[in-house]
């Protein structure tokens, strides 16, 4: 694999790309702050102090964000990498279908002096997928203990990131008063399970979308209550998904605001 050939002193993000067997340099990464997610004050604290340890070599989880779409966990991720790239936090990328290179990736990296985050985004396995055993050796190790330089963090909509069906309920039963789950139930809950970290996100109400709103349009000059009232038709258009994702689709479908140059 040709991922020795980044430049981690001056490359804070790769993505792994399948045809290349190997890792690309990120030449263009989102801007955004910690300070512009709003609503997921929680989360963010939380996230902040386990990567805080991370980075200061004290004993951190890998992280599992799950929850409604658009509530900015992936966001949250590149945030973070604002914020910490500078103190030797970087940002690798691997996509589910990739997860089998996982333990090659992580090889490459574990000996470097940076401290890297695997980041499996929009995460989940459907029933017969095997692809996730590999995760399961990155997050725990086999004979060989996990890299104290390497994390994964991951977003999914699933909570045990595998679907759960009625069917797998019925082998479980209480046995001399204790539930004992069935074998379906217990492999998709032992894959959770190896996050130690578990962060929850919830769909926004009215108040908090249009804050999310406002958030964009921070010179905005006209008449902020038509304003909202757009921003809240807008969200219908969406199947009434009043999100961070809505928010900053609704500023790119009405912004007069020109992007700024890369440098």
């Amino acid at each position: 694999m040709e991922q020795t050939r980044i430049d981690w002193a001056h490359t804070y993000a790769a993505l792994w790309r399948h045809h290349l067997q190997a890792l690309r340099a990120v030449r263009r990464l989102d801007s955004i702050r910690l300070d512009q997610l709003l609503g997921i004050d929680r989360q963010k604290a939380e996230l902040i102090r386990n990567t805080e340890r991370f980075l200061d070599g004290l004993p951190a989880n890998n992280a599992l964000l799950w929850g409604a779409r658009g509530t900015g966990k992936s966001s949250l991720l590149k945030a973070l990498l604002n914020e910490y790239a500078p103190r030797g936090l970087r940002l690798i990328e691997v996509d589910k279908d990739d997860l089998v290179y996982l333990p090659e990736i992580v090889d490459a990296v574990s000996e470097l002096p940076q401290h890297f985050i695997i980041f499996c985004d929009d995460l989940s396995f459907e029933a017969g997928e095997r692809n996730y055993k590999a995760l399961k050796t990155v997050l725990e190790g086999s004979i060989e203990l996990p890299p104290d330089n390497v994390l994964i963090y991951a977003t999914s909509n699933r909570r045990h990131l595998m679907p759960e069906y009625m069917e797998d309920n019925r082998a479980s039963g209480v046995v001399e008063g204790e539930l004992h789950y069935a074998d379906a139930i217990e492999e998709k809950i032992s894959l959770s399970d190896r996050f130690g970290l578990w962060l929850s996100f919830y769909p926004s109400n009215q108040d908090d979308y249009l804050a999310l709103v406002d958030s964009h349009f921070t010179d905005y000059a006209g008449d902020r209550q038509q304003l909202h009232a757009e921003a809240l038709r807008f969200a219908q258009t969406k199947g009434g998904s009043r999100s961070g994702r809505t928010a900053k689709q609704f500023f790119n479908s009405v912004s007069n605001t020109k992007k700024k140059p890369q440098d």
